[in-house]
């Protein structure tokens, strides 16, 4: 009377499983340098950590004897693991079976692994490699119709965006609902040469008149390039390891906190060289990632779209071992200019942070939007109020540290203002509504016309207007509330953060319509 032959049977059906698609579409697989779902699962979740969900889901046939004859698994693999010891869910397309196309089993598995994600407040890490979405031409064969289209667990994709972090590795060639998961993410990376996303790929493109391949019509000079996908790394361990890593400074959800850890950095530690790296002459650009690295916790600072948006520099660290969202203006890009691309970078980044609570740090230097046509051509108006709006929404403490510039509308975007003004200027600073440089010329063109030396007289008023510029004259008024050292820099944003972390609250956030 005993099960041990339905055990076997189960054991059997598992092995089944395991082979995926087939030792000639594994080996396909390999041969395109691509590891198979279960390698990247292995290689992902902490060793020993991963509990699969469904593994026998898929399409059987069976013989006379009612024995299984054929087994296809599902195009999914799902299920629960540790990453680094903290709880996550997995979630990888097979592309050895159909592709990764849609089959009888993959809405209810990818349905469940993101319901799964918000009901237990774990984070969700995608590893998208083909469409995942309505299956082919050549599924129409089984099912000869056609459907309204719906999206299977969309509705479970958006609410994990206020939810829990999601991650999105794309591995492979992803179009339909698998570009589309790629891009419903708190953070997502594609593989050089490796992975393509696009709506619809290169034989659809050809109908409608483009003769492309995969990587000139969704590769990654593209996506990296344009903020459909946060960073681009050179192989798929490195997708795995920046995954783990970006999951390290986030809550499990936004009912947590985000995880602070033991810091072994000074946290009074002052960098000498904080004391020049602005260049006086105020037009020489510098390297505002050395002041992120000499203000952070040392290594900790974790760059998320270097390749686009690339007039401000946003990503991650740890500040006396408390996780911050880092901002800053890189002026070896239009001087730091807003861009229509920028502004979406920031308004991204301000609510990664205040969704997972994270304090933001903003090393400022903004000359204004970026001026000219090509830049009203591209709706940098509507997008810079936008980005403001997203500031002034934004619920998590908010430093500013004035490096540089900061000039009109996107200038003064560096916090919220009608909060408690915790703000720190270098003397480097450089404000107002306007820059000083072609102003003067106007605001006094009649006065210079009918000048005996107006070249004399321009020099002057510019001596003038230089020093009412210098950045005492406005602490005097306590408009600029603390001029400091740059050396000075890193204990003063450590003390900032620890009064931070005492008011942050948990739990999700709301605002309302942006413009």
């Amino acid at each position: 009377m005993s099960w041990k032959s339905h055990i076997e049977e189960l054991r059997a059906r598992e092995r089944l499983a395991e082979e995926m698609g087939g030792e000639e579409r594994v080996a396909r697989q390999r041969s395109q340098g691509k590891l198979t779902v279960r390698e990247r699962i292995a290689f992902l979740a902490d060793p020993g950590s991963f509990h699969e969900v469904g593994k026998i889901a898929g399409k059987a046939s069976y013989g006379p004897d009612e024995a299984i004859a054929e087994f296809l698994p599902a195009t999914m693999v799902f299920g629960r693991a540790t990453l680094d010891g903290r709880p996550a869910v997995i979630l990888g397309d097979d592309f050895t079976v159909r592709g990764g196309a849609s089959d009888a089993s993959i809405a209810g598995k990818m349905l469940m692994a993101e319901q799964m994600a918000n009901e237990y407040g774990m984070p969700i890490v995608r590893m998208v490699d083909g469409t995942g979405g309505g299956g082919s031409v050549k599924s129409m064969e089984a099912n000869p119709r056609t459907y309204i289209p719906t999206t299977p667990a969309w509705e479970w994709l958006v609410a994990n965006m206020a939810r829990a972090p999601v991650v999105s590795l794309a591995l492979g060639p992803c179009a339909g609902l698998g570009a589309g998961r790629v891009a419903a993410s708190h953070f997502s990376v594609m593989v050089k040469g490796l992975s393509q996303v696009f709506v619809a790929g290169p034989p659809v493109a050809k109908a409608i008149g483009e003769n492309v391949d995969k990587e000139g019509l969704g590769g990654w000079e593209i996506n990296g390039r344009n903020g459909v996908v946060d960073n681009v790394v050179n192989s798929e361990h490195e997708a795995f390891a920046q995954a783990r890593r970006f999951l390290s400074y986030l809550p499990a959800n936004v009912e947590e906190l985000p995880p602070v850890i033991a810091s072994d950095d000074d946290p009074k530690r002052k960098e000498d060289f904080l004391i020049d790296i602005v260049p006086k002459d105020g037009k020489t650009p510098y390297m505002p990632r050395k002041i992120i690295e000499a203000v952070c916790d040392k290594g900790s600072f974790f760059e998320i779209g270097a390749l686009w948006g690339r007039q401000v520099v946003t990503g991650l660290a740890r500040i006396d071992g408390h996780p911050v969202a880092i901002l800053a203006g890189d002026p070896f890009f239009l001087d730091g200019a807003w861009t229509a691309d920028a502004c979406d970078k920031v308004v991204r980044h301000f609510d990664l942070a205040d969704t997972f609570h994270l304090p933001i740090i903003h090393f400022v230097d903004c000359p204004g939007f970026a001026v000219g046509v090509k830049h009203e051509k591209s709706g940098v108006t509507r997008k810079g109020v936008r980005a403001m709006a997203a500031v002034y929404q934004t619920q998590v403490p908010i430093l500013p540290v004035v490096i540089r510039k900061a000039y009109g509308l996107a200038g003064s975007a560096m916090f919220n203002p009608t909060r408690t003004r915790w703000r720190y200027c270098w003397p480097s600073g450089d404000w107002g509504s306007l820059p000083m440089a072609g102003g003067i010329e106007a605001a006094y063109k009649r006065q210079l016309e009918g000048s005996a030396d107006p070249e004399a007289e321009l020099k002057e008023l510019y001596r003038k207007f230089e020093a009412m510029r210098s950045p005492f004259r406005t602490a005097e008024a306590f408009i600029a509330e603390e001029i400091i050292d740059p050396r000075d820099t890193r204990p003063l944003v450590v003390d900032f953060v620890h009064h931070a972390y005492r008011v942050l609250k948990t739990g999700p956030r709301s605002f309302g319509m942006r413009p």
